[in-house]
């Protein structure tokens, strides 16, 4: 019980906190301990027994404390699954990220300005008018704050619908589609980092800033080994996590320190791969013994195999590697946990509110912004259409930008978890027009370009 008095008296007098943060905690938890109240009330006649951790689960709750030791402690509080998982796993979704917008500037369609400009502006449309129609529905202070929840297009399922339409879609619409959604994701990362982080501490930021050059000079050092980068990110995104700046915004800068040069050049590779395979006997002389290698066979096929890694840079390399555990792992984690609906007390009053607002700027949002400005840009001759692209095809994608989903509901969270009182109900509808939105804009996404690209003649 020491240990948790302790954690207690640390946790209530908020030791190193400033007077906004103390606040914050004391909201917090007034509205757990109101909770509970409320749980306990409706049964008065029941005994309520039982260790702390049964309690913790029996009242919906979390304790992450093994013993004398904090798994995660922050400003003298402790880190709970909901934020271990959208501040620490949406940390690699958000790495992730930065590895896909790095390598489109470098080699992919955000490498020239011209290719670049039509997605931009499509991306800036497909941005600012959300965020207008849902501050012109919504706006009244606390559920304002939710404006830029129907910014972000999510690329995972809108390419996902893409997809299921096969080879009937023409290449550059596909790419159209991936560049204006990475534009909405640095934009969703700039929000995150200008208006979701508070209360500054200027000692952790100076550290962070210091670990960061260190992997910037380990890259131009030719530093490749994938530990340094993981190692250090990590120190980067804990010293995040204290100064106050959101510790996703620390994935996206520890993905620009990667390396995208390979340690050996691709026309060195060629050779040496060549000058290997000469060294392997011929199919003849392996006819006596064609289920095992001799050592010197062996020593080959490890070089090979060993140039073979060299040759791939560490950002493609991580890219390639992080794609199973973002796709499978955090972001099912992170739907499971954010994307729930309590309908418990819900009425269709609650649904006028911001559940329309984000729904409405999500499918007509997304369209009206996307389509209008790519239309006029190419309309007024400033800018080409892409190739096999036209004002319906334009039309179908605009649609499949309404998809916002992951990086929407990462948004809900950061504009409603934290207030008091009206802050679950205001998280509740906004969850309730992500999906409903995001599900709606993908079916009529899928029919218009089915319906374009249903004969040969339409690609």
């Amino acid at each position: 019980m020491a240990t948790l008095l302790e954690n207690w008296r640390n946790l209530a007098y908020g030791n190193g906190l400033d007077d906004k943060q103390r606040e914050q905690l004391w909201t917090g938890y007034f509205t757990i301990e109101k909770g509970i109240y409320e749980q306990i009330l409706t049964n008065p006649a029941e005994v309520v027994s039982g260790t702390v951790k049964e309690l913790a689960d029996k009242y919906q709750t979390e304790v992450l404390i093994f013993g004398d030791i904090n798994l995660f402690h922050v400003h003298g509080r402790n880190m709970t699954f909901m934020s271990l998982i959208n501040d620490a796993l949406m940390a690699i979704f958000f790495f992730s990220v930065g590895l896909e917008i790095k390598r489109e500037i470098l080699v992919g369609e955000l490498s020239s300005p011209r290719k670049a400009l039509l997605p931009v502006v499509a991306a800036c449309g497909g941005m600012l008018v959300p965020i207008l129609i849902f501050s012109l529905i919504c706006p009244e202070s606390p559920a304002s704050r939710g404006a830029a929840i129907p910014m972000a297009t999510d690329i995972a399922f809108s390419l996902g619908v893409l997809s299921l339409l096969g080879k009937r879609i023409p290449l550059s619409l596909k790419i159209f589609l991936t560049t204006f959604a990475v534009v909405d994701d640095i934009g969703g990362i700039i929000v995150i980092g200008a208006f979701y982080s508070s209360n500054l501490i200027l000692e952790y930021l100076l550290w962070a800033l210091g670990i960061i050059f260190i992997l910037w000079i380990g890259g131009k050092a030719g530093i490749n080994s994938k530990l340094f980068y993981i190692f250090f990110g990590i120190v980067v995104w804990y010293l995040f996590l204290n100064s106050g700046i959101h510790p996703t915004i620390a994935g996206v800068i520890g993905a620009f320190t990667v390396p995208a040069r390979p340690k050996l050049n691709i026309y060195k590779y060629v050779g040496e791969i060549r000058a290997s395979l000469q060294k392997l006997p011929e199919t003849a002389d392996m006819a006596n013994n064609k289920y095992m290698l001799s050592n010197s066979e062996r020593a080959i096929l490890r070089h090979v195999e060993s140039a073979s890694d060299k040759v791939i840079s560490p950002l493609q390399s991580m890219d390639d590697n992080l794609h199973p555990l973002v796709n499978y792992v955090v972001m099912p984690l992170f739907a499971f946990a954010n994307a729930s609906i309590s309908f418990e007390h819900f009425t269709l009053a609650d649904i006028e509110g911001v559940t329309l607002s984000v729904f409405i700027a999500l499918v007509l949002g997304k369209l009206l912004g996307i389509f209008s400005f790519t239309w006029l840009a190419v309309k007024s001759k400033l800018l080409n259409m892409p190739e096999h692209m036209d004002a319906r095809s334009l039309l179908g994608v605009s649609m499949l930008g309404g998809i916002g989903f992951t990086v929407s509901l990462f948004i809900a969270n950061l504009s409603y978890a934290g207030l008091p009182d009206i802050g679950p109900t205001l998280l509740n509808q906004a969850k309730l027009g992500i999906i409903s939105g995001s599900v709606f804009a993908g079916l009529a996404g899928y029919l218009l370009l089915k319906h374009f690209y249903k004969n040969p003649r339409n690609r």
